[in-house]
């Protein structure tokens, strides 16, 4: 819990089907791909649907926009388990879907397999850090570095109002992508204070298990009495019980991806640090209806370029601190940084 193929929103999908759909819309409705009328959207994460983060934002857009089109009610498939996904997303594209929106790379090795053996599906994966284009798959990717040296900086000015000095990383199990995303963390830290320091703490089992919250919770305590001042809950189904205990102990706090923690008032979030999954679909069904296509297509979110990605505070923060980060958000976009982030990135994945 990571450029651009071409510009605006790309859609990949079996060319035939497109055509067939976008041409011909008295034969069917637009977005009815296997011609049994009507339109069902298959989701497959391997998070809890209600973990009031990642995986969350993408199974409620999915559902806000089949209302909103008149599609018939989404099939959800959460907690699935990455030894699993194959037979999971397979089981789930023999239930007559017309596009099946897969949540994260954890779930996605057998995709290109799946998407050739259903190809009257329409395939879709939020396959974060650095995936690369696939046939026969629309993939919306970030950068895990841009993302996170927003999000230490963001920490690093609240720190520097407090007084603070430490923050603790809540992972899973130190998967490559929580590497890239940990050390952009230190490195935007180091840009407020090069005294501020941070720890990495898996809490789950290997691989892809975010949703530990009693490995997470023990994990805070310890963070906490080792004196912490920031927690980042890097987490899936084990985010929110970290944000309620950051809440009662008066400890800085963020999201991880949901660009909605800020509107809560169960929750009280410092800042966002958005990769928010139901942003990045939404555009994606304007393409279907209008016929837009390509196949093997990647859409990059970038910080600083794309409002959709970075960290952005939540109220409290004064007019001076949002133009601080505003402005770092903005040199990450210019390049600022490409130096940094290809040494993060090289660092966390061996080349």
């Amino acid at each position: 819990m990571l450029r651009l193929v071409t510009a605006g929103w790309l859609l990949i999908l079996v060319a035939s089907a497109c055509s067939d759909q976008v041409e011909s819309d008295d034969q069917g409705l637009v977005g009815d791909f296997n011609r049994d009328g009507k339109v069902v959207i298959g989701v497959a994460t391997d998070g809890p649907r209600d973990d009031g983060a990642y995986y969350q934002a993408l199974v409620e857009k999915i559902e806000s926009l089949s209302l909103l089109h008149g599609f018939d009610e989404p099939i959800v498939v959460d907690l699935i388990d990455p030894a699993n996904a194959d037979a999971e997303l397979e089981a789930l594209a023999q239930q007559g879907v017309d596009i099946i929106a897969v949540g994260s790379s954890a779930i996605a090795e057998g995709l290109p397999e799946l998407a050739l053996e259903y190809d009257e599906i329409f395939w879709y994966c939020n396959c974060g850090s650095g995936s690369g284009a696939e046939p026969g798959i629309l993939k919306s990717e970030d950068r895990g570095a841009e993302l996170w040296i927003s999000g230490g900086y963001a920490a690093g000015i609240l720190m520097l109002e407090r007084g603070a000095g430490s923050a603790v990383f809540l992972g899973c199990c130190d998967l490559n992508f929580e590497v890239e995303s940990f050390n952009a963390f230190l490195y935007g830290l180091s840009l407020v204070d090069p005294l501020y320091t941070a720890t990495y703490v898996p809490t789950g089992n290997f691989p892809f298990d975010f949703n530990n919250t009693a490995g997470a919770v023990e994990a805070y305590f310890n963070a906490v009495a080792e004196g912490a001042d920031v927690v980042v809950p890097f987490l899936g189904g084990a985010h929110e019980p970290i944000v309620r205990l950051a809440n009662d102990d008066g400890i800085i706090v963020m999201t991880a991806g949901s660009s909605s923690g800020c509107e809560r008032d169960d929750l009280d979030y410092d800042f966002e640090v958005k990769f928010d999954a139901g942003d990045y679909v939404a555009p994606i069904f304007d393409d279907i209806l209008s016929g837009v296509a390509a196949e093997g297509g990647v859409r990059e979110f970038h910080v600083g370029i794309d409002p959709e990605v970075g960290a952005e505070f939540c109220d409290g923060a004064s007019g001076a601190q949002v133009a601080l980060l505003d402005a770092l958000n903005a040199r990450i976009g210019a390049g600022d940084f490409a130096e940094q982030i290809t040494a993060i990135v090289s660092e966390a994945y061996g080349f």
